[in-house]
C-alpha cells in the first residue's frame, strides 16, 4: 500500500495548486478523483487558492493513482466491436472513459510537475482537469445505464507512457500530449459520434458533443503553451515539434483529420498544410 493521504483532508486544507494537483493524481479511486478536481476547480475560480509556482515537490513513486482494474494491455490485444450491439457500445464507452482518466492524470500532472511556469499555466491545466474529469464522469454514468463500470474491460496505456518520457521536459510534454496524442480525438470524435447516431444511441452521441468542444480548447491550451515556451527559448515551432517528436517517439499522424477543429484548436495553416498533405499521401497508397 502507498503511503497515499486522505483526499479529503488533504483538499479541505490546502489551498495550494501545485500540491493539491500532486494529492488529486494520487487518488486510486476514479469517481473520488474525478469529483474532487471539480471541486478543487470550483475553489480556483473562487480565487480560494494560491499557485506555489517555485515550490519543490518530491516525485512520488505511486504516480499515477488509478484502481487495480481495468486490466491494462497492448493495444493490439483490444478488440473491436459493432455499435450496433449494446455490448459494443459498452466496451466504446469505456475505452473512452479510460481516455478521459487518462487526460485528467495528465492535466494534473502537468499541474505538479513543471514548476516556475506563469500562473495562467496552472489555471489552464487544472481547469482542463476538471473538464476531462467531468467527461469522465458523464461516460461513467453512461455506461453504467448499460449494466457496467470503469474497469470492467480492458485497456491499454499509451497516453500515460507519454507522460512518463516527458516527464523531465515541459515543452516536450506540450507538443506531444496535448498537440499530438489529445488532438487524434478531435480527428476521432465525429466518425464515432456518427456510428453512435446511426445506431440509435442519441445519448452517447451527445456526450461526444460536449466532449469535442471541450477538447478543441484544451488542444488550443497546448498550443499556446507550447508556443510560449518555444517563444521563450527562440526556438521555431514547427522544427522544434518535429525534432520533439522523433526524439520522444510519438506516434505517426494518420488522417482523416479534423481541419476544422484543429484549425479552431490553433494549428496555424503551414500545419494544415503538412497534415493535408499527409491526408493525400495516405489516400493515393
Amino acid at each position: 500500500m502507498s503511503d497515499q493521504p486522505d483526499l479529503s483532508i488533504t483538499l479541505s486544507g490546502s489551498s495550494s495548486v501545485r500540491h493539491a494537483a500532486l494529492a488529486l493524481l494520487r487518488e486510486r479511486d476514479p469517481s473520488v478523483k474525478a469529483d474532487a478536481t471539480q471541486l478543487f476547480h470550483d475553489r480556483m475560480l473562487a480565487m480560494d487558492v494560491t499557485f506555489d509556482p517555485t515550490a519543490k515537490i518530491a516525485d512520488p513513486l505511486d504516480l499515477p493513482g488509478r484502481p487495480d482494474a481495468p486490466e491494462l494491455v497492448a493495444p493490439s490485444a483490444l478488440k473491436r466491436r459493432s455499435m450496433q450491439s449494446d455490448a459494443g457500445r459498452a466496451v466504446l464507452l469505456h475505452a473512452l472513459a479510460h481516455i478521459e482518466f487518462n487526460a485528467v492524470n495528465l492535466a494534473l500532472d502537468a499541474v505538479w510537475r513543471f514548476p516556475s511556469m506563469p500562473e495562467a499555466f496552472y489555471s489552464d491545466w487544472f481547469k482542463v482537469a476538471a473538464e476531462e474529469a467531468k467527461h469522465f464522469s458523464m461516460l461513467s454514468a453512461r455506461l453504467a445505464d448499460f449494466g457496467h463500470a470503469y474497469g470492467d474491460f480492458p485497456a491499454h496505456d499509451g497516453l500515460w507512457e507519454m507522460a512518463e518520457r516527458t516527464r523531465g521536459d515541459v515543452l516536450a510534454r506540450m507538443a506531444l500530449v496535448p498537440r499530438t496524442l489529445e488532438a487524434r480525438g478531435l480527428d476521432a470524435a465525429p466518425p464515432i459520434r456518427r456510428r453512435l447516431a446511426q445506431a440509435g444511441d442519441h445519448a452517447s452521441a451527445a456526450i461526444l458533443d460536449v466532449i469535442l468542444h471541450d477538447e478543441i480548447g484544451h488542444v488550443l491550451i497546448g498550443n499556446h503553451w507550447f508556443r510560449h515556451l518555444c517563444e521563450k527559448a527562440n526556438a521555431d515551432p514547427h522544427v522544434t515539434y518535429e525534432a520533439l517528436a522523433e526524439r520522444y517517439h510519438a506516434p505517426r499522424l494518420r488522417g482523416p483529420f479534423n481541419f476544422e477543429a484543429r484549425r479552431d484548436a490553433g494549428f496555424d495553416e503551414a500545419e494544415l498544410r503538412a497534415l493535408a498533405g499527409l491526408d493525400a499521401a495516405e489516400s493515393s497508397q
